[in-house]
């Protein structure tokens, strides 16, 4: 059955199972991109706790960079799916030459940017005298690199949406394998330290870049990279960002979520506490990047069905996911109560790191059972092109809830305040995202039923 085909076709559980999967396990490989560095930088003999403090620094920085390849790598993905759905190959092949552009020009801003005032952001990001030059010599590598990181993200969410779930994930896979097997090779063997784990993420990234360029013109791509297609054209550019601006809000808010928390943490608990929530954010990405997997899985079999009208596969392409995402955050909870300090030994065990961060983990992460619904279903609207919802849903809990909260509720209860901005403004985000969604679902097909969804 032709790949397209078989998204408006094949059975929703059996499509989710195919292209989430490999997302899945692809999404968790690509976490050890970060993860890995964190784990091999905290363990750095005599320097370990403000190492990984000042890598946590950079996360505000590493998380704009992501926000840049969001933009243009899931807004032409969601684009692409709906266009095929529609039977509109050509258009779909335009986004993607568009893309590539966009991706150039983008890398190169940022790249400047970064290199040129890198190290004051860091210190209004909330570096300390102690961290900030272990921040500069990670941050300054990173943004070298910025091209190959926006390329192999952008890439890799296209090779998704053409129907070849398990080349993305083989993408992701060749990237975070070569990123683990270079952080000890760069960090400790040849005693780079925190700029070691900075050059193997680079290459690392290098090699996920020409893994997805290679796909869209040699490899078995329905869909090519076409030298006539690279020419900017303001609709499709304005297309892509339509949709992408959903994400890459979300992004730069958990940015800006970022740099106030860190100045929050530095001011109630010191560098210890910026360290603690370093590891509390790699411990939670552990187990939300299977959502994210999930979310990516669906993408192009909820954008196909909805741009063909197929709307009961639309809906039993968002239930399932949600089911899953549910249970796999109950698991995530049930470890952060229970067994934290195992969790947390991984990254660090100075005694006086590992008592914070086993306070601030049970607290910060105590409604996680409810993120993996909101995730989803935010991502649901973003499928479907309602990029107005998606966005707002997106900000609600990055900015619209969690930072008042950081601002107000350390005032009260200085540290612990801080912790606690994290599962009050999950549980308000949960009640108002699941009552617009179970709103909306239930109109899905019944507005303007023979009105297509303009995009462009």
């Amino acid at each position: 059955m032709d790949r397209q085909k078989a998204l408006g076709e094949q059975k929703v559980t059996s499509l989710l199972l195919k292209f989430s999967i490999p997302a899945i396990v692809g999404m968790l490989v690509n976490a050890l991109y970060n993860i890995i560095d964190r784990i091999f930088i905290g363990h750095i003999l005599g320097v370990g706790n403000l190492a990984i403090t000042g890598v946590g620094i950079t996360l505000p920085l590493s998380t704009i960079i992501l926000a840049f390849g969001m933009l243009v790598g899931i807004g032409t993905a969601s684009i692409i799916s709906i266009r095929l759905g529609q039977g509109k190959r050509q258009e779909a092949e335009n986004i993607l030459g568009n893309a590539i552009t966009l991706i150039i020009i983008l890398s190169v801003a940022i790249t400047i940017i970064g290199l040129l005032f890198g190290r004051p952001i860091l210190g209004l990001f909330g570096a300390s005298d102690k961290t900030i030059g272990y921040a500069q010599d990670y941050m300054q590598i990173i943004f070298a690199g910025t091209i190959f990181n926006i390329l192999s993200f952008g890439l890799n969410h296209s090779i998704r949406a053409d129907g070849s779930p398990a080349i993305a994930m083989a993408s992701m896979l060749i990237g975070a394998i070569t990123n683990i097997v270079l952080d000890p090779v760069f960090i400790f063997v040849l005693g780079m330290g925190v700029k070691g784990g900075a050059i193997a993420t680079i290459i690392a990234q290098f090699c996920s870049a020409v893994w997805g360029l290679y796909y869209f013109t040699k490899g078995k791509s329905s869909l090519k990279i076409r030298v006539k297609n690279l020419k900017l054209k303001l609709k499709l550019v304005l297309s892509i960002f339509e949709i992408g601006i959903s994400p890459f809000s979300m992004q730069l808010a958990a940015s800006l979520v970022q740099v106030i928390s860190n100045n929050a943490l530095l001011k109630y608990g010191g560098d210890n506490a910026v360290g603690g929530m370093t590891i509390i954010n790699s411990i939670s990405t552990i187990f939300l990047m299977p959502i994210f997997g999930l979310n990516q899985g669906m993408q192009p079999i909820i954008g196909y069905n909805y741009g063909a009208k197929k709307y009961d596969r639309v809906k039993q392409a968002v239930k399932y996911p949600q089911i899953a995402a549910t249970m796999l955050v109950v698991a995530g909870f049930l470890a952060v109560e229970f067994i934290p300090d195992v969790l947390i030994k991984f990254f660090n065990s100075d005694p006086s790191l590992l008592e914070m961060t086993e306070n601030g983990i049970r607290i910060y992460l105590a409604s996680f059972p409810l993120i993996g619904v909101q995730i989803i279903e935010t991502n649901y609207f973003q499928c479907i092109g309602k990029a107005k919802i998606s966005m707002f849903l997106s900000l609600l809990r990055q900015v619209f809830l969690l930072v008042p909260c950081i601002l107000i509720l350390p005032r009260f209860f200085e540290l612990n305040g801080v912790w606690l901005a994290g599962p009050v403004s999950d549980t308000l985000a949960f009640i108002i995202t699941i009552t617009i969604f179970i709103k909306q679902i239930r109109k899905l097909g019944k507005e303007s039923e023979t009105k297509e969804l303009k995009i462009s």
